[in-house]
């Protein structure tokens, strides 16, 4: 992140971060409260193109790092699990690691489960424990930070599953389950809309 100070890098810091769609008058409105907040040791906070905002962290994740990442769906924030996260928080082993709370609530919680493939409607948070660092050497302690952050945390759940962030660890009847329901929609979507599999390249499903 070369827009903060160079007497940050590496350091902890926490950040706050928002995107408002409508009208760029009414979202900086809405994010005045957060522009004057404390004393930031950084600010791009300001408008910008959506697909520049798609883009903004793309530099915090190069290729060639190593990786291990948790996720769980979340109902609400509540005080206990903020204790929590705090703590999980406070030892990350790398300088390249985070804990996440994104907010989701909105359009998604408006339709029941049976609406499209799109499910977890009752989620209103994602909750993403990002562990990354440089060197095979460090795999056991940043892999076992995150997920032990990841079992202290998943309570709070709601128990939807992200089927990209499935692992063996996370309980093979919960994967068997997120996976034979969710993958035969998908299933039967593709084999309408792309029956001779074209679009295959990242996670694939087989058309039904």
């Amino acid at each position: 992140m070369p827009w903060l100070p160079k007497e940050m890098h590496g350091k902890p810091f926490v950040g706050l971060l928002a995107c408002y769609s409508g009208t760029a008058e009414e979202g900086e409105k809405l994010v005045a409260p957060i522009k004057s907040f404390g004393k930031p040791v950084g600010d791009v906070l300001v408008r910008r193109p959506y697909a520049q905002m798609q883009s903004l962290l793309d530099a915090t994740q190069p290729k060639g790092r190593r990786y291990y990442w948790k996720s769980e769906y979340l109902p609400r924030i509540e005080p206990e699990l903020c204790a929590k996260f705090i703590e999980h928080a406070a030892r990350i082993r790398s300088p390249h690691s985070a804990a996440v709370l994104f907010q989701i609530e909105g359009a998604l919680n408006q339709h029941d489960a049976q609406h499209s493939a799109v499910g977890n409607r009752d989620a209103h948070y994602v909750l993403n424990i990002t562990s990354a660092w440089e060197q095979a050497g460090d795999d056991g302690a940043n892999i076992e930070w995150a997920r032990a952050a990841w079992r202290d945390l998943k309570s709070f759940s709601t128990g939807g599953t992200y089927i990209n962030f499935l692992t063996e660890d996370e309980g093979p009847e919960r994967t068997e389950a997120a996976l034979g329901k969710g993958l035969k929609r998908l299933a039967e979507v593709k084999a309408r809309w792309d029956s001779h599999n074209l679009f295959r390249t990242n996670r694939n499903i087989t058309p039904a």
